[in-house]
């Protein structure tokens, strides 16, 4: 049975008030002794203090909603990459006396729903387009602090933090081409005018600017971020494309599929294929062979967005420029010089 704030008070003969300043570290007035003996009793007694009661003392609900897109009533849209994103974000918040609340979002109506109905003191969105990101306005998400990662849009109330998605792409392409490679695949998503996917691919092409080439715009496999759609890509891959000799994929999920279907298909990585993925998650180390890939920090990413969200919060206002992080080239076994 729980023990109430009333029994630690009586146990300890004080008020309820004091013992409820004591838990929630409001005891200025009170003296050393009272505290000591209050957080000893309480300790002794099993005493736990209630959620519910602190948000209401301190009209803050300590709930941060992690907020990614849900394809319908039953399914999530959480990639590998997001999946890693959200284990960060849920330890920076535990850190900062936060909870996180995963929700699925279906429709854009869903955030206002969302924010309003659990009483967020803050959203961070994962996973969104920018053309979403645009659609929101105080009117639909109201004064709560929100923080997109990974977004391109413009939106003043939903600044965060993205990596340097072109330069990295520049870095995957460059390192092709420094092996020779010239008839290279863009394999991703289907993008926009602006976004993660329309960044990549402006600096993959940026690489073969650098270099003085032209790049083969029919090289491109509109593919979605999953590992069995690019297994269904590497599979036909060499049959759409005869010449190429390497692959750069926008996601290491993505990647690891190509590899898997080119394989299948009959061809060896990276004797007859070069592949590179982007994210450098932890299998990327673990498949065979080993992905060259893009390294984003993904810790500091989600640390960031916390902090940017809890400094919203706390100063009550919202974030005002998105922040843009390093990558790197991780150089392992899938990629060589042309046969």
């Amino acid at each position: 049975m729980r023990v109430t704030l009333r029994e630690v008070a009586e146990e300890a003969g004080v008020s309820m008030m004091t013992v409820s300043n004591v838990m929630n570290g409001k005891a200025a007035r009170v003296s050393a002794a009272t505290r000591e003996r209050v957080h000893r009793i309480a300790a002794d007694m099993g005493y736990v203090p209630s959620a519910s009661a602190r948000s209401l003392a301190s009209s803050s609900s300590k709930l941060i909603g992690l907020l990614v897109p849900a394809a319908d009533e039953d399914s999530l849209m959480i990639s590998p990459h997001h999946m890693a994103i959200a284990g960060h974000v849920e330890r920076e918040l535990r850190k900062s006396g936060y909870h996180l609340l995963l929700r699925g979002i279906a429709r854009l109506e869903e955030v206002t729903e969302a924010l309003h109905s659990w009483s967020l003191d803050g959203a961070i969105l994962l996973g969104f387009i920018d053309e979403q990101i645009d659609k929101l306005t105080k009117a639909t998400a109201g004064p709560t602090p929100m923080v997109a990662i990974d977004s391109y849009s413009r939106n003043r109330l939903t600044a965060g933090p993205r990596s340097d998605d072109f330069v990295g792409a520049r870095l995957a392409a460059s390192h092709l081409l420094s092996l020779g490679h010239r008839d290279i695949v863009f394999a991703g998503p289907a993008f926009g005018r602006v976004g993660v996917v329309r960044e990549r691919f402006d600096g993959f092409r940026a690489a073969f600017t650098d270099a003085g080439l032209t790049w083969d715009s029919g090289l491109v496999e509109i593919v979605n971020t999953t590992h069995d759609e690019g297994f269904a890509c590497g599979q036909s891959l060499l049959e759409r494309h005869p010449g190429a000799t390497a692959v750069f994929a926008t996601a290491d999920i993505l990647a690891v599929g190509i590899m898997e279907g080119l394989a299948t298909a009959g061809a060896a990585i990276p004797r007859d294929v070069s592949v590179v993925g982007f994210d450098d998650l932890e299998f990327s180390k673990y498949v065979t062979p080993k992905l060259t890939t893009v390294a984003q920090d993904i810790g500091r990413k989600g640390a960031t967005a916390v902090a940017m969200l809890v400094d919203a919060i706390e100063q009550r206002t919202q974030p005002r420029k998105p922040v843009t992080l390093d990558v790197s080239l991780t150089l392992r076994d899938s990629t060589a010089p042309p046969r």
